[in-house]
């Protein structure tokens, strides 16, 4: 189990950006979070007629060169151009410019499940199409997983360490939870950490079909993502990214910045178990949760509010009700729980790092977000549907 100590630095947040399907910045995407409007509608950047899924949480109206430039832009699959520009924003809030500062104080965590699936298959395309000497020369480093967090770097100035978290869903709380670490242990000042996800594709769409993990709902696609009901039939793929700007209490207070929240503790288990189904036992992600916690110096009845994993699908969120229930006790009646999945869709790798972002405002504003299309809960999944938790997972291993 990883576990960090309680001893070392305190660590706040200070500066938010998120691109995702509901807003392409911070304000707009909460906004309709509060309000319970859905970001899930029919594919429009490929045709799906042929789909057992033809819906997805897509981001809409982003143009990259309105952020960048034109010629970078060009350069970057679109999973590093949603981090670029949430990281821009990110440093934005916190009034924070790398470049006027020690930029090598400044290190980057960025996650991301496919990195650049859409350079790759559209390469593949042409190379099937047009033979070898027609793939472009920047095919690799656009779709290495790794761009999304070296385009953060080269956006913002920041010269620190560089790292890229690949732990499927779990790889944006992942990478938050290393930057945390780092902090934590006099490692670094600052740390621009989050995840970053655009694996809306064909190829994407027809292999999670596949997995029968995808909802079905193609009648009422707005309706599909339904964490907790009892009609769930799946998750809706889907595309954004958030980026946190953390840093040592004492360096947001020299600075004069103005924390959001405070980060007070991360863990990690594994189930050992299967490809793709959570241990039906729910003890290690249940573990997990108890770890954090402890790592936080709190307990149970500390936690006013938990952003649920809530997928959508019939394992994950009847599994996720025994982990909660294993780690909280009682306590997982009381405690308020939601799904943003339910208005987002599923971000895969930069989900969980949207959702951290989402708890921070949570408890800056106190306010809940909802779960949508939640009407009639199974009755194995049944729980308490104000310190806030994140919990993530991904396919059978981890849990944050």
């Amino acid at each position: 189990m990883v576990q960090i100590g309680t001893t070392g630095h305190r660590v706040v947040v200070t500066g938010l950006g998120i691109i995702s399907p509901l807003g392409l910045n911070t304000s707009d995407t909460w906004n309709a979070v509060v309000n319970g409007r859905s970001g899930i509608d029919y594919i429009t950047s490929f045709d799906a007629e042929a789909f057992d899924t033809r819906f997805a949480a897509e981001v809409k109206g982003f143009t990259p060169e309105d952020y960048l430039d034109r010629k970078l832009a060009r350069r970057m699959d679109r999973f590093s151009q949603f981090a670029a520009v949430a990281a821009m924003e990110a440093c934005q809030q916190a009034n924070l410019e790398p470049r006027s500062m020690d930029r090598y104080s400044v290190h980057v965590v960025v996650g991301s499940g496919v990195g650049g699936i859409n350079t790759l298959t559209e390469q593949h395309r042409v190379l099937m199409e047009r033979g070898p000497r027609r793939v472009t020369p920047f095919l690799i480093p656009m779709m290495l997983a790794d761009m999304g967090s070296a385009q953060v770097s080269m956006v913002t100035g920041a010269m620190g360490a560089n790292y890229c978290v690949t732990s499927s869903c779990s790889s944006g709380a992942d990478a938050i939870g290393i930057g945390w670490d780092m902090i934590r242990h006099g490692r670094a000042e600052v740390v621009l950490a989050g995840g970053t996800e655009a694996p809306i594709t064909p190829l994407t769409v027809a292999g999670f079909n596949a997995l029968r993990a995808l909802s079905r709902k193609n009648d009422d696609p707005q309706r599909a993502s339904q964490p907790f009901n009892r009609s769930r039939d799946g998750f809706v793929l889907a595309e954004g990214s958030a980026i946190l700007v953390l840093e040592s209490e004492e360096h947001a207070e020299a600075r004069g910045a103005e924390p959001l929240a405070e980060l007070r503790g991360y863990a990690a288990t594994s189930d050992s178990h299967h490809l793709t189904e959570p241990n039906p036992t729910g003890q290690s992600a249940a573990a997990a949760v108890t770890a954090a916690l402890a790592a936080a110096q709190l307990s149970p009845v500390d936690v006013d509010y938990l952003n649920a994993h809530g997928t959508s699908t019939p394992l994950n969120d009847w599994h996720e009700t025994k982990a909660l229930k294993l780690a909280l006790g009682e306590d997982a009646y009381r405690i308020p729980i939601s799904s943003t999945k339910s208005m987002t869709g599923h971000l895969l790798g930069a989900g969980g790092a949207l959702e951290a972002a989402l708890c921070a405002i949570a408890l800056r504003e106190g306010l809940m977000p909802p779960t949508i299309n939640l009407d009639d809960p199974g009755r194995r999944v049944r729980l308490g549907l104000r310190a806030a938790q994140c919990a993530q997972g991904r396919f059978g291993c981890n849990s944050q």
